[in-house]
């Protein structure tokens, strides 16, 4: 019996509790502890006390600060009750309250220093922060991400498309309109015409997942996408944990901690559970005028869907006929021995154009390329 959503929502949640206390908590390590889930007695504390030390701690000087937080978590779970029961912590904090103080705590770390004047670094420190997951990245690299960010949309604003346009100077001659040219003066060539191609109007849609398995890499990715939102004019940026939110008008705020502010007045759910295929839903039926075949949809998560899979497939099945492309960015699938074995993968990689991983500068860095029609 495969372990229900509530409790895999509650195992992402704890983990998280883990790596707040200074444990090395990576995500394939909470992926190996939902694994584990079906391989113990749900209904014995300390079965899964054993459990989850035994794929989440790789210290042994790290036994008394885990069975602390596993006290804490799990402390209101009796010590033997029928097997597989539902596991609820005491006292669950409700998703609102979680979703402000993480936008909270980002926000006082953004207040020590201004993002826009962060000094570039060094050339050789670039290369390392490129294959650097972004589960391990400090305050520093926020402005690589924006430099990033700021790259790619150039790319985007100036791709050619196939189509050419008259230009009154160039590299490449309009023969036809040269010719025509000539005719008025009975055939002879006095001046060249030239052409070049109009550029791509890509329209791009992220839906980005903030529920609380993406933790780990929300901060870094809306750094992100906060830079492309204001660097590329055709962008419309969603998040979702177990709602959907249009945060486009927040992100082209005006500095970077002033959309965060905005961004907690606005979206409610951040890091709660996670209901992709009902947010899809939700955007396919509210915006659906959005996505159209020059339209590039970018999903961006995890996919730990506690919602029902087939929800997903159906919305997903709907976008990949509607759009130009659509793409899907998993942080996970950077991490060494990833499968894309949760229910929400399995839903999703049928419809999929392109599946790719997000967890470091270099794979940001392929974007440009998956975002091509």
């Amino acid at each position: 019996m495969s372990p229900g959503g509530d409790l895999l929502e509650h195992t992402a949640r704890f983990c998280r509790l883990l790596r707040a206390e200074g444990l090395m908590v990576t995500p394939g390590a909470t992926v190996e502890a939902a694994r584990m889930l079906e391989l113990v007695d749900l209904g014995d504390r300390e079965d899964l006390r054993l459990g989850f030390r035994s794929v989440l701690v790789s210290r042994v000087e790290d036994f008394p600060a885990f069975d602390e937080a596993f006290e804490r978590f799990w402390g209101g779970m009796k010590r033997r009750a029928p097997r597989n029961p539902p596991v609820i912590p005491p006292d669950a904090e409700p998703s609102e309250e979680r979703g402000a103080k993480s936008l909270a705590r980002w926000m006082r770390a953004d207040a020590e220093r201004d993002l826009e004047d962060l000094s570039v670094p060094a050339p050789s420190a670039k290369e390392a922060l490129g294959t650097q997951d972004f589960a391990g990245f400090g305050d520093e690299a926020l402005a690589e991400v924006t430099k990033l960010a700021r790259r790619i949309a150039r790319r985007l604003a100036s791709r050619p498309g196939r189509r050419w346009k008259p230009t009154p100077r160039g590299t490449r001659v309009f023969l036809r309109r040269t010719i025509r040219e000539a005719l008025k003066t009975g055939g002879e060539v006095s001046t060249l015409a030239f052409r070049e191609r109009k550029l791509r109007k890509t329209r791009l849609v992220v839906l980005a997942d903030v529920s609380g398995s993406m933790d780990l890499y929300a901060r870094l990715l809306l750094q992100f996408l906060y830079a492309l939102q204001n660097a590329f004019s055709r962008v419309e940026t969603f998040v979702f944990a177990t709602r959907l939110s249009r945060v486009t008008g927040e992100l082209r705020t005006p500095g970077y901690r002033d959309a965060l502010g905005n961004l907690a007045d606005r979206v409610q759910d951040w890091s709660g559970g996670t209901r992709i295929g009902e947010s899809l839903s939700t955007f396919l039926s509210s915006w659906p005028r959005l996505v159209d075949r020059r339209t590039v949809v970018v999903v961006l998560s995890d996919g730990w869907e506690t919602g029902d899979p087939e929800v997903l497939g159906g919305a997903l099945a709907v976008l990949h006929r509607r759009a130009g492309r659509l793409v899907w960015l998993n942080p996970l699938l950077g991490s060494p021995g990833y499968e894309p074995l949760t229910r929400g993968m399995q839903a999703a990689l049928p419809h999929l154009d392109v599946f790719a991983p997000a967890n470091d500068l270099a794979s940001l860095e392929q974007l440009a390329r998956h975002l091509s029609l």
